[in-house]
């Protein structure tokens, strides 16, 4: 199956919190879409590696996903390495994307970046004919995305683009709050963490105003890129 947009994300939620608004539009759309998770979360504070599958599992409804994967990498101790770097490159040429979402190149929590870098990498690496790799013992053809893009997550970086997410406000947080686990609960008896806080979404929207309102847009999502890109019309750029 080829993809319109391949999103990957360190943990399950990554994708949603920072992208979901984008991916809905496209959806709406009708392009095809996937999400690959680097790992299970398993480090996680809140909820279980079995309650994340659950939540991710309800998220890509919302999303309406293609597909979604998890390749079990070691939540917080997987390695950018030949191994990891083949495994990703794997489903780049599996699922042949035009454009890919990749974790923020720096951020808070280390895997972000770990696997910014790790995937952004491997993007490259997978138009390499001379890099062998095969799925269910056939040899897979290169395949090299036209386009990598940062999400933002946690630190403020400033974008290099923004995306208009406005009309999927709504529709984007029922995709975060499906990781029930994950966020504010006020029967729950779990440690607080950073986002599990009765405040969180008051900052997930108003971080969302802060990337739109320089643009002239009420809510955008940010992403970061690493080359120069041209455009056609300049009369179409807000």
């Amino acid at each position: 199956m080829k993809l319109d947009i391949l999103a990957f994300g360190a943990h399950p939620d990554d994708v949603e919190l920072s992208a979901a608004g984008t991916l809905l539009h496209y959806a709406a759309q009708g392009k095809k879409i996937g999400v690959i998770d680097l790992t299970e979360g398993e480090l996680g504070t809140r909820g279980s590696v079995e309650s994340r599958y659950e939540e991710a599992a309800a998220a890509a409804q919302i999303l309406d996903l293609s597909i979604r994967t998890n390749l079990r990498m070691p939540d917080g101790f997987f390695e950018h390495n030949q191994v990891n770097l083949l495994k990703i490159i794997e489903q780049i040429r599996l699922y042949q994307p035009e454009i890919v979402f990749a974790n923020a190149l720096s951020d808070r929590h280390p895997d972000h970046g770990r696997a910014g870098k790790l995937v952004a990498e491997a993007c490259f690496l997978a138009g390499l004919r001379k890099i062998h790799t095969s799925h269910n013992a056939e040899a897979q053809e290169p395949h090299r995305p036209r386009l990598v893009l940062h999400y933002i997550q946690d630190f403020q970086l400033e974008p290099s683009v923004v995306f208009d997410v406005s009309p999927y406000i709504e529709q984007k947080l029922q995709c975060v709050k499906a990781y029930k686990t994950q966020f504010f609960d006020p029967k729950s008896n779990e440690p607080n963490t950073p986002i599990s806080g009765e405040l969180f979404f008051d900052f997930l929207k108003g971080r969302m105003q802060e990337m739109g309102r320089p643009a002239g847009l009420d809510f955008a999502e940010g992403f970061v890129i690493n080359r120069r890109f041209a455009v056609q019309d300049l009369f179409s750029l807000r």
